[in-house]
């Protein structure tokens, strides 16, 4: 019998963050598969939206503010996704929306085929936006999850009197 201590550890491909990206990519398709895409979008958005909270307390205090300018918005967007692996960029501010895309998902490939992962951006995007600039409504224009080559991501930022034109999930800021 061989001991443990000559078993081949070098085929083992285990490691902290491929053993968390693939719990999360198979909580996301157990969702899927148990309870539908709705649903299991709206279980992940509640995650979402806690993180993002979280994440907005820590930006305001890095920016020393209450509340954060449209700049500082898409600076914290842009930076919490870059320290996690993401590859978003701003690409153009107007009063009606931030506009960003995306070359690489952190979740990597295991994104592809979970849709209901990308409620983590809509949310974390979402909550941060409306809590410092009143409302937001994120459209996930493009996904990685659904096979697009990369994201694009539209956070309106004023709400739509015509109902013909929602399209996305809102946000509104919290009272306190």
């Amino acid at each position: 019998m061989a001991s443990v201590k000559d078993a081949p550890t070098d085929t083992v491909t285990l490691d902290k963050q491929s053993f968390l990206t693939e719990m999360i990519r198979d909580l996301s398709g157990t969702l899927q598969d148990v309870i539908g895409i709705e649903e299991a979008s709206g279980m992940i958005s509640i995650v979402g939206a806690t993180i993002g909270k979280d994440l907005n307390a820590q930006y305001r205090q890095q920016f020393a503010t209450d509340q954060m300018t449209v700049d500082q918005v898409c600076h914290t967007l842009v930076d919490l996704k870059r320290r996690i692996d993401g590859g978003f960029k701003v690409t153009e501010v107007t009063r009606e929306a931030i506009i960003l895309e995306n070359t690489a998902c952190p979740f990597g490939k295991a994104v592809i085929g979970r849709k209901s992962m990308c409620m983590m951006t809509s949310n974390v995007f979402g909550k941060i936006t409306a809590e410092n600039l009143g409302y937001a409504r994120v459209e996930l224009k493009e996904t990685i999850a659904q096979g697009d080559k990369g994201c694009r991501v539209v956070i309106k930022l004023n709400p739509s009197d015509s109902i013909d034109e929602i399209d996305g999930r809102e946000y509104f800021r919290e009272d306190d």
